[in-house]
């Protein structure tokens, strides 16, 4: 029988992420651009830089605290030969292109001074071309040392277009490493010690369902032997229970999570009781301590925008907000969703940050402020218990109740284009509640309040 253990970090119950692509968000040294780097703003490609770099990060770090975040994930930071940096050249030091070592640890120093905690990118599963361990087996072949590191078909080694190795999904700039090898397992593990030790909160596992779980289980006691309270959060796109035991991940990218929104908000091919049903069915696959800990996404880097998804129409993006900020988990912001930044599939999704206010959808960006600053001060929507309220309520206007002790929070948002009138228990202990956005006082009486949706709207009745 197995025995369930775990250490889910406590803050991150309270975390509001915001994820940086850092090519792209803030060119803040122009003294370590890459060759050939084009004017910030212009068309991303697969392989064009603009300059972004950690001192950009560190000089909008005000904006970020501004906007109410408490946490960064970053994507890869370590030296690459590419603008994502997912095909590490040396673990150990941080990408020329965004800064240095000392750069870092200045970040990590004012994102704590600020109450922000900073989660990479850790890509262990495979390495790039240019690491020395895989040019060392280029140049050597089967007398390599580190020959088995790496799953060789033949000699010599060929090149990344015709790989005759296993690379990740056939791509050959991405040799596979082989995880299970003692040398490489303690090769990763040393990376691992040496950043977590410098006092990061929190690592992301890229494909991490690619590795076995017995490194993995391995890997989260070293983490967890360094520093309990490091946030440990898988990148899976499917059912992950298998990695939520209590002995490997404390959370994933919760991209089920984004998909039923999609279904419900942008596509509406659902009503609210399947949607409800599908986010049940999410919650059911792991413990309620992971379920309130996960990474509610909306988009990342592996995904088109948002708002491009709701072709545009800006209710669709703000409901899908709202409910993303009162539900049970981590919301995490896709760098620029919260001034309505726009893209299509990778490499479009990773357009440089948009600085210039006057090209910012304000009302996006004044509802993102105003529900982070509800969502800090609510312990009912961070740690509440979350209800689904479906009697009596129209098919598509999906309504719920985030309760603890006695604040209560009711939510209702209408993705139909006609006006609905709900009713709703909120007990006898209600005798009134405020509407959040308008702050109208709503009568309960003897328990109940009745009040009208209009058509694509959202509000957020409390207590508070």
């Amino acid at each position: 029988m197995r025995v369930y253990m775990s250490t889910v970090p406590s803050w991150v119950v309270n975390a509001i992420f915001y994820q940086i692509f850092p090519e792209r968000f803030d060119n803040g040294d122009s003294t370590n651009d890459p060759p050939n780097c084009e004017p910030w703003g212009g068309i991303p490609k697969s392989n064009n830089y603009f300059g972004g770099d950690l001192r950009g990060i560190i000089n909008r770090l005000d904006y970020v605290s501004d906007l109410g975040i408490t946490a960064l994930y970053l994507n890869p930071i370590f030296a690459a030969d590419s603008n994502h940096k997912y095909n590490t050249k040396d673990y150990f030091t941080i990408d020329p292109s965004f800064g240095s070592n000392n750069t870092f640890e200045e970040l990590l120093h004012e994102c704590h001074k600020r109450n922000i905690r900073v989660v990479i990118d850790g890509v262990f599963n495979h390495v790039g071309t240019a690491h020395f361990a895989f040019q060392d087996v280029k140049e050597k072949g089967r007398e390599s040392k580190y020959v088995s590191w790496f799953n060789i078909y033949s000699f010599p080694v060929s090149e990344p277009r015709k790989p005759n190795y296993e690379c990740w999904w056939g791509h050959g700039a991405l040799p596979k490493l082989m995880v299970q090898n003692p040398e490489v397992k303690k090769y990763i593990f040393d990376v691992t010690t040496f950043w977590t030790t410098k006092g990061i909160d929190g690592w992301r596992l890229d494909v991490a369902n690619e590795i076995p779980h017995e490194f993995w289980k391995e890997w989260r006691t070293l983490v967890k032997s360094i520093n309990p309270e490091c946030y440990i959060v898988g990148e899976l796109w499917e059912d992950a229970s298998a990695w939520l035991q209590g002995d490997e991940f404390d959370a994933t990218m919760n991209y089920r999570f984004r998909q039923a929104c999609i279904d419900y908000f942008v596509h509406n091919s659902i009503t609210a009781k399947t949607f409800f049903r599908q986010l049940e069915e999410i919650r059911k696959s792991c413990t309620a301590e992971h379920t309130y800990a996960m990474q509610n996404l909306l988009g990342s880097h592996d995904t088109e925008r948002y708002l491009t998804l709701c072709k545009g129409e800006l209710w669709r993006m703000k409901l899908s907000m709202m409910f993303q900020m009162t539900y049970i988990g981590a919301p995490m912001i896709y760098y620029g969703d919260e001034i309505g930044m726009e893209g299509g599939k990778d490499p479009d999704c990773r357009r440089c940050m948009v600085w210039e206010k006057r090209k910012w959808n304000e009302e996006m960006y004044s509802l993102t402020k105003k529900l982070i600053s509800l969502r800090r001060k609510s312990n009912a929507l961070r740690r509440g218990k979350f209800t689904a309220i479906t009697e009596n309520i129209h098919e598509h206007v999906a309504v719920f109740s985030r309760m603890i002790d006695d604040e209560k929070i009711f939510v209702a948002l209408n993705t139909d284009s006609r006006k609905h009138k709900i009713s709703v228990n909120a007990g006898n202990d209600v005798k009134q509640l405020r509407e959040y956005f308008s702050q109208q006082f709503i009568m309960v009486n003897k328990g109940t309040f009745e009040t009208t949706i209009p058509p694509h709207t959202g509000m957020i009745f409390t207590t508070i």
